[in-house]
C-alpha cells in the first residue's frame, strides 16, 4: 500500500532545504539528507524519489541501524542458499528489490567499514554480488542516504571511508531543526491538533489558548517535528473542556511517582503571566484588588509593555523581541494577541 505523505512548513530555511531537494530530484545522482531526529529526513527522501524519473518504480527503505553488523551485508546484497549459518535459500537484497527505482539508506553513518566497502562499489561500478556467490550483477539504482551524524567528521576518525562520502554527496541537503523554522511550530501544531480532532471524532476545532499557544513556542523541541506532534495529539485527546485547549505537557514522564523522582517535578515549560496595571499604578497594589479582574489586568499591562517597548525602538519589531528578551517568534504572537502587529505602519 502506497504511503501519503505531508511535508509542512513555510519559513524561509525550511522552504530553502525543500527547494534544493526539488531540484535535485530530477539529477539521477545521489543525494545525502542531513539532519536532527524527527526532522523529516525520511519524508524528503520520499519527495526526492516521487519527483524523480523514476517516481514509477520501487522506494525501497532500509534502516542501517536497525539490523545487527553481521546482517547488514545480507539484507544490502542478498545471499545465496548455504552462504552462511541458517541461509536455507536464496534471497535477494534491497538493491535487486530497488533495482530500477530508489534506494533510501537511512542512519547512514552506522555502516560498519566493511560494508562500506561493497557500498562503495555499488556506487561506483552499478554491480552488486550476493554473499555466497562469485557472480557479479548489474543494478541500476539510485541511492538517497540520511544521517544525523556529522560524515566529514567520521571521516576524520576513520570511522567513515572518504571515497564512499565523495560519492555519496553529489547534492546535500540539510535540513533545519524545528527551533530555526520561524513559525513553523504555530502551523504544524494547528495542523496537527486539527487532524487529533478530527481523529477523535470532534465536529469542531477550537485551536490553542494563549497560554498554551506560549508553552509550544518557548520550548526548544529537541525531537523536532515528531515530538511536537506527539506533545499536540495528547494535548488534545486529554482536552475535555469547550473552547480552546489550554494545558500543554510537554514530557510525559513527568510525575512524582517515576523511578528515581525526588521532590515533586518541575512544572512545565510556560512562560509565566505578566501583571497588567494601568500607567502610575503599583503593580501589587493590582494584584491584591481582586482575582475577577486579574486576566483583564495582565492583559492590559502586557499590551502596555509591548506598546511602549515597540515605540522605543521605533517599531523594530526584532530589537524589541531582543530588548524583552523574547525570540522573533514570541514577539510576534504577543503582538497577533494584542492587534499590534502593524503598530506603527
Amino acid at each position: 500500500m502506497e504511503r501519503t505523505t505531508q511535508v509542512i512548513g513555510e519559513s524561509g530555511t525550511f522552504m530553502a532545504a525543500l527547494e534544493r531537494a526539488s531540484r535535485a530530484a530530477a539529477l539521477d545522482r545521489p543525494v545525502l539528507v542531513i539532519g536532527e531526529r524527527g526532522t523529516g529526513k525520511e519524508l524528503v527522501a520520499e519527495r526526492l524519489h516521487r519527483l524523480s524519473p523514476r517516481w514509477d518504480q520501487a522506494l525501497v527503505i532500509m534502516n542501517c541501524a536497525a539490523l545487527p553488523e553481521t546482517l547488514i551485508e545480507a539484507e544490502l546484497f542478498g545471499h545465496e542458499a548455504g552462504a552462511f549459518t541458517g541461509a536455507t535459500k536464496a534471497r535477494v537484497g534491497r538493491f535487486e528489490e530497488a533495482d530500477g527505482g530508489t534506494l533510501f539508506l537511512d542512519e547512514l553513518g552506522t555502516l560498519s567499514m566493511a560494508a562500506q566497502d561493497r557500498l562503495l562499489r555499488a556506487v561506483e561500478y552499478g554491480e552488486i554480488t550476493r554473499i555466497g556467490s562469485s557472480r557479479p550483477m548489474r543494478v541500476d539504482v539510485r541511492i538517497v542516504a540520511a544521517t544525523n551524524e556529522h560524515l566529514p567528521d567520521k571521516v576524520m576518525r576513520h570511522e567513515f571511508r572518504a571515497d564512499l562520502l565523495d560519492r555519496l554527496s553529489f547534492e546535500v541537503v540539510t535540513l533545519p531543526p524545528l527551533r530555526a523554522r520561524t513559525g513553523d511550530v504555530v502551523v504544524l501544531a494547528e495542523h496537527f491538533g486539527r487532524r487529533m480532532a478530527s481523529e477523535l471524532g470532534r465536529e469542531r476545532w477550537e485551536g490553542f489558548g494563549p497560554a498554551a499557544m506560549d508553552a509550544l513556542i518557548a520550548y526548544s523541541w529537541p525531537g523536532n517535528v515528531r515530538e511536537l506532534r506527539n506533545v499536540v495529539e495528547r494535548a488534545v485527546y486529554r482536552w475535555e473542556q469547550a473552547g480552546p485547549i489550554d494545558a500543554i505537557e510537554i514530557d510525559p514522564f513527568q510525575s512524582p511517582h517515576r523511578p528515581g523522582a525526588s521532590g515533586a517535578p518541575k512544572p512545565a515549560a510556560v512562560a509565566p503571566p505578566v501583571v497588567e496595571v494601568e500607567d502610575g499604578e503599583d503593580p501589587v497594589v493590582a494584584c491584591e484588588e481582586g482575582p475577577s479582574d486579574f486576566k483583564s489586568r495582565v492583559s492590559r499591562f502586557e499590551r502596555d509593555l509591548l506598546s511602549r517597548a515597540l515605540a522605543e525602538h521605533r517599531f523594530n519589531q526584532r530589537a524589541t523581541a531582543e530588548a524583552l528578551g523574547l525570540s522573533y517568534d514570541q514577539l510576534r504572537h504577543a503582538l497577533k494577541r494584542h492587534e499590534l502587529l502593524n503598530a506603527g505602519g
